[in-house]
């Protein structure tokens, strides 16, 4: 069992909704904390201030609860990307703001951005048991690969399927998100600076040589 910091006390019953809710939302902070495997349903539980039976009366089990805290995680970056439609990518610009959506939504949702991408699952048997976690994150994907092949399509990019240029340019995406979070300590040039920087090397890569804009 893992420590719990600020461990509430028991609850009153009769608040369905918003029990749900903290259940989840301490699930989010423990798994982003300490990793799927360290945690129990009894520390979830402990966290809220209720017992395991109650817990257990909104979540079948540890498995049941994680698919749902990552199903919503993914959720969450799909509403943010959602406004921004197929037809609105329409070249350098819109890209470098549609991959801006996504870095800002890791560093300022760290917890959500974790569990959408970042923690290990596999130990769980969780994908084999409940497909939510795998559809979600498909679904989030092919939001991405959407507006890469609508650039694609228009000539803008590199010769390349835009499956293979969205992975690529996903991961490298991923890559600087991760880092950031997972390396706060390391000396970073200026956040601001590195992440536009980053970005700009992307679209570079991505798009056909005329459209690339000259360094100073």
């Amino acid at each position: 069992m893992i420590p719990v910091e600020g461990r509430s006390t028991r609850k009153p019953r009769g608040r369905g909704n918003e029990r749900r809710e903290e259940i989840l939302n301490a699930a989010l902070r423990l798994f982003s904390q300490s990793g799927v495997t360290a945690v129990s349903t009894r520390d979830i539980a402990g966290a809220v201030g209720i017992s395991q039976p109650v817990l257990y009366t909104h979540f079948r089990n540890r498995d049941d609860l994680l698919a749902e805290v990552t199903e919503r995680a993914f959720s969450e970056l799909e509403q943010r990307v959602s406004p921004f439609s197929i037809d609105a990518m329409t070249g350098r610009a819109a890209f470098l703001r549609f991959c801006r959506i996504y870095v800002d939504f890791g560093l300022e949702q760290p917890d959500a951005y974790r569990m959408a991408f970042m923690l290990e699952k596999r130990k769980s048997r969780l994908e084999a048991l409940d497909p939510r976690i795998l559809a979600a994150g498909l679904k989030t994907f092919q939001r991405f690969e959407e507006r890469l092949a609508r650039l694609v399509s228009r000539g803008l990019t590199r010769p390349g399927d835009a499956r293979l240029l969205a992975q690529t340019l996903w991961a490298g995406l991923h890559g600087l998100v991760s880092l950031l979070l997972a390396r706060q300590d390391f000396p970073w040039a200026d956040r601001e600076t590195l992440i536009t920087r980053h970005l700009d090397m992307l679209a570079d890569g991505l798009f056909q040589p005329e459209d690339v804009t000259p360094r100073r």
